[in-house]
C-alpha cells in the first residue's frame, strides 16, 4: 500500500464554511401577514363595534318645505381584546461558547432558535384562531359542499371561490381581497387542468401567487407552508402541516382605522416586545448563577375575529 496513505496526511475536522439547521424561511410563517396589526400600549382594552345592519337601510326620504328631515341612527357595541405574553429562552453557558469551532455562534444560534419557536407558536395560534371550522358564517366541507380541487375531473375550483366571493359580497356589500390557501390546496391548484388552461396564452410557466390571485380576482393569494413536529423532544419526529388541507377566503382592511371593518385584526402589545409589535422582541442578560448568558425572546398578541361574516372557510379542499 502506498505510503503516506490519505489518512495519514489529513485529520477530518469541522467544515468552517458550513454547518445545517433546518431553520424555515420566514415565508412559510403567514401569521403577521393575512390581518392588518394593531400595536397597542396596553395589554388588554376596548374598542367599538358597530351595528352593521344600521348602515344598510335606505332611509332618507323626501322633504317637504318647513319640514324636517328623516332621522335616524346607529348602534354601537364593544368588545374586548387581551394580548397573552409568550417567552422561551435558551441559555449560553460560557463553556460552550469558548469551545465552540466555527462555525458554530452559541449566540447567534440561540438567537435563531428562540424566534423560530415564537414564529411557530404564533402560527399555530393564528391557525387555530382564524383558519379552521366553527369560526367564520360560513364553512364549507370539500366532498360534502363543493368537490375537491384534487379531483382534476370534477372540481370547480374557480366556482368555488366565486361562490364563496358572493356570499361575503352578499352579507357585507364587501368583496374579499385575500385567499389563504394551505401549501396542499396551493399545489393542487397550481397543477388544475381548469387553471392551467386559464393561463396557458398568457404565461407559459406554472402558476404563481400573484396570476393566481388575478384569475380569483383577489389582491392576494397567500400560501401557508409551516411545518411543526408533534413529536415530544427524545420521541420519533411527528412533522406535518400547521394548515393542513384548508383554504380560506377574507376581506381584510387594507390600513387599518376608524370605521374600517376587516375579518380580523392581531392585536400586538409593544410593552412585553421592545417596542417591536410583531417583531419579536430578544433580550440578552447575564445568569451569574449559571455562568451563562440568557437569550430571552418574548411578545404578546391577541387574534380577534371581528367580523365572522367576512370570512369563509374551505376545510379539507383537497384530499
Amino acid at each position: 500500500m502506498p505510503q503516506p496513505s490519505s489518512s495519514d496526511v489529513h485529520v477530518d475536522a469541522i467544515l468552517s464554511q458550513l454547518s445545517i439547521a433546518f431553520i424555515q424561511s420566514q415565508d412559510a410563517y403567514i401569521a403577521s401577514r393575512v390581518f392588518p396589526t394593531i400595536s397597542v400600549a396596553k395589554q388588554s382594552d376596548k374598542y367599538f363595534i358597530y351595528t352593521k345592519g344600521d348602515w344598510f337601510r335606505d332611509e332618507a326620504q323626501l322633504r317637504a318645505p318647513a319640514t324636517p328631515s328623516a332621522g335616524s341612527g346607529y348602534g354601537l357595541s364593544t368588545a374586548t381584546y387581551n394580548a397573552d405574553v409568550y417567552a422561551m429562552h435558551k441559555d449560553v453557558d460560557d463553556q460552550t461558547r469558548a469551545n465552540a469551532d466555527d462555525p458554530l455562534n452559541p449566540d447567534r444560534d440561540a438567537t435563531q432558535f428562540v424566534t423560530q419557536r415564537m414564529l411557530m407558536r404564533q402560527e399555530i395560534d393564528w391557525s387555530s384562531s382564524f383558519f379552521t371550522t366553527g369560526v367564520w358564517d360560513t364553512d364549507v366541507v370539500g366532498g360534502t359542499n363543493f368537490t375537491q380541487w384534487s379531483n382534476y375531473t370534477s372540481s370547480d375550483p374557480i366556482e368555488d371561490v366565486e361562490t364563496g366571493k358572493a356570499t361575503i359580497l352578499n352579507s357585507t356589500g364587501f368583496l374579499p381581497n385575500t385567499l389563504v390557501l394551505s401549501y396542499d390546496a396551493m399545489r393542487q391548484l397550481r397543477n388544475h387542468p381548469d387553471i392551467v388552461d386559464r393561463i396557458k396564452y398568457t404565461s407559459a410557466n406554472t402558476p404563481t401567487e400573484a396570476t393566481l390571485a388575478s384569475l380569483f380576482g383577489v389582491d392576494r393569494v397567500m400560501t401557508a407552508r409551516a411545518i411543526k413536529n408533534s413529536g415530544a423532544e427524545g420521541a420519533a419526529d411527528s412533522l406535518g402541516a400547521v394548515h393542513g388541507k384548508n383554504a380560506a377566503l377574507y376581506y381584510v382592511a387594507p390600513n387599518p382605522g376608524i370605521l374600517t371593518p376587516s375579518a380580523g385584526y392581531q392585536f400586538a402589545w409593544d410593552g412585553v416586545s421592545d417596542g417591536q409589535g410583531t417583531t419579536v422582541g430578544i433580550s440578552r442578560f447575564r445568569m451569574n448563577e449559571l455562568r451563562a448568558d440568557r437569550i430571552e425572546a418574548q411578545m404578546a398578541w391577541d387574534y380577534k375575529v371581528v367580523s365572522s361574516d367576512l370570512g369563509y372557510f374551505f376545510s379539507n379542499c383537497v384530499a
